[in-house]
């Protein structure tokens, strides 16, 4: 199948919107604020303040769209100022990296569509998305699976190894499983 790949803005918030509904809002309704300042935000609110967000233009995500126009996937990145939150903080600041330019949080794909290819044309999107606003310093902070079985929901964050095929490199370890990936994207 063929994907489309899409920034997250107004004009694909209601085919974004959809993905969310279609999936009981993301890990029980999380509207994918979980990095976000709101983070501590509950119930529908979670819905007005990601859309206001997006329209404002301070949300942002590589949509990927199947041959339908639905939405199947997406890869979330952002400053860090957009993207406070991180997973493992008390491990990531005890060795603190420089403060990159950019944070990849969270990698979605809709369980019907899982093994498709969709979250790497979503981690390629963002990339690319990334490149044309100046490029810099890309980390996150992703799973290792080599070896092990790992459920689909503590994957939100696409795996290390996925990264790596992307050109990242493993920083240093701030989980069980968990690493800081990062690299540089060239601005383009």
């Amino acid at each position: 199948m063929a994907y489309a790949v899409r920034p997250l803005d107004a004009s694909t918030w209601t085919a974004f919107a959809e993905l969310v509904e279609r999936n009981n809002g993301i890990f029980g309704g999380c509207w994918c604020l979980g990095f976000h300042p709101e983070r501590g935000q509950r119930g529908s609110v979670r819905r007005e303040i990601k859309e206001e967000r997006v329209r404002s233009d301070r949300a942002h995500a590589a949509l990927v769209l199947d041959d339908d126009g639905l939405v199947q996937g997406w890869c979330q990145y952002g400053s860090p100022e957009e993207l406070p939150g991180i997973k493992h903080r008390r491990e990531y600041d005890k060795d603190a990296p420089p403060l990159p330019d950019w944070r990849i949080t969270c990698c979605y794909v809709d369980p019907k569509h899982r093994g498709q290819g969709i979250a790497r044309a979503a981690l390629g999107g963002a990339l690319d998305q990334i490149a044309r606003a100046g490029g810099g310093l890309v980390e996150a902070i992703s799973e290792v699976t080599t070896g092990r079985e790992s459920p689909a929901r503590f994957l939100f964050s696409g795996t290390v190894e996925l990264f790596e095929q992307f050109g990242f490199a493993r920083g240093r370890q701030v989980g069980k499983h968990a690493w800081l990936v990062s690299r540089t994207v060239d601005p383009v």
